[in-house]
């Protein structure tokens, strides 16, 4: 293989593809319309959620006193930025998406900052309420972990769908490895952790680094849901920490973030499910399994079906000694699980490669992540997650 400097999201899809393919593609969401993208006009929203719930949200800074970061020992403790969704009420101001530092940095990592203007994507509309009260009742929590480089925005219409239905879900950004993350004092933190995979000497140690990323993030997932829980001897971080219940939480991700689900079932027996959205697992789940505990593979047709080129998701799913799905979905692409073709779709920019619609996009990740939660964390058993179906031709069920 010759290997030139590239970004850490093309070193993320160049372990996963033929050596051909590598060379040609990029995880960058590629641009071929953008006739509305400048237009004054044009306003992104998250699409509204299905369920009976409004939605509040709580943004929290957390720092692990006992854990340095991995990335940049200099900084100190590990810090972490988690914006927590919950079923509640519809009083309380817009929740923003993201800030402008974040918007800005994000498009010009996805090579869209000449098409779509930060303000743009910055100010796109959400349907979470900050400050809104809270619903009664004790409630499954979630841990949403994003794609490497990706900031957890990325992944609002899951969380806000996922607490329409009932659940508070904690969205975690996770210090120095997305393309721009703001924490308080004005600080934005960059993706150090990209520059390193860069520079690493080969793939077996670019594979070896990403690895040590996800299993960096399960402690940072246990250590959020210590928080969250108020257990392991700390103090409450969020006023609303008793609407949670503690025997019903789960951990699902897109990309890495879908790794790091894994790997935090693998050492935090407190997870009781967990899904995989198309993320290599370059830390491996265990050769003994995840406790017959369940877990879902959801990934694309092209990249992520049993006879496709990462072979971490055959070798995986053996392991999985649980109830387990592995689904792939026709026409996707890597990014279709997250907000960005939602929202790219809204602006006129699409990309050939991904055919499958925003809108599908979100209905199909939303409908089937939902059935796993509600099933395996509320017993409600889903005719969804049994087979194929007509409503949703795109999903193939995998049994390899």
């Amino acid at each position: 293989m010759i290997r030139t400097r590239r970004s850490a999201a093309a070193v993320l899809l160049t372990l996963t593809l033929p050596l051909s393919a590598a060379t040609a593609a990029s995880m960058s969401f590629p641009a071929v319309a953008a006739s509305s993208a400048g237009r004054s006009e044009v306003r992104l929203a998250i699409p509204r959620p299905t369920g009976q719930y409004g939605v509040g949200r709580d943004t929290l800074h957390l720092v692990d006193g006992e854990r340095r970061d991995p990335w940049v020992p200099a900084a100190g403790a590990r810090e972490l930025m988690v914006s927590v969704y919950y079923p509640a009420g519809t009083s309380g101001g817009a929740a923003p998406y993201m800030t402008m530092d974040e918007a800005r940095l994000l498009l010009k990592g996805q090579k869209l900052d000449t098409l779509v203007k930060a303000e743009l994507l910055a100010g796109t509309r959400t349907n979470a309420r900050v400050g809104a009260r809270p619903v009664g009742g004790r409630h499954p929590l979630v841990v949403l972990s994003p794609g490497f480089t990706l900031n957890r925005a990325t992944l609002t219409t899951l969380a806000e769908e996922l607490a329409s239905q009932g659940y508070v879900v904690a969205l975690v950004d996770h210090a120095y490895e997305s393309y721009g993350t703001t924490f308080p004092g004005g600080r934005t933190l960059t993706c150090v952790a990209c520059e390193t995979v860069e520079k690493a000497p080969s793939d077996e140690e670019e594979k070896k680094l990403l690895g040590k990323a996800a299993v960096g993030r399960a402690a940072d997932i246990s250590f959020v849901i210590d928080q969250l829980t108020h257990t392991g001897g700390h103090a409450p971080v969020w006023k609303h920490w008793k609407m949670i219940d503690p025997q019903r939480i789960g951990a699902a991700g897109h990309s890495l973030g879908g790794n790091a689900a894994a790997s935090v079932m693998a050492t935090d027996r407190r997870v009781r499910a967990g899904v995989n959205m198309d993320g290599t697992f370059f830390a491996p789940i265990p050769d003994a399994g995840l406790g017959k505990r369940p877990f879902l593979m959801l990934g694309t047709k092209a990249q992520h079906s049993p006879d496709s080129t990462d072979t971490s998701w055959p070798r995986d799913w053996r392991r999985l000694d649980g109830w387990k799905r592995w689904l792939t979905v026709a026409d996707s692409g890597h990014f279709t699980f997250i907000d960005l073709p939602i929202l790219g779709g809204q602006a006129g920019i699409t990309d050939p490669t991904a055919p499958l619609s925003g809108k599908r996009s979100g209905e199909i990740t939303t409908a089937y992540v939902g059935a796993f939660f509600d099933q395996h964390l509320r017993g409600e058993h889903q005719q969804l997650l049994d087979g194929p179906s007509t409503t949703n031709p795109e999903v193939l069920f995998q049994n390899p």
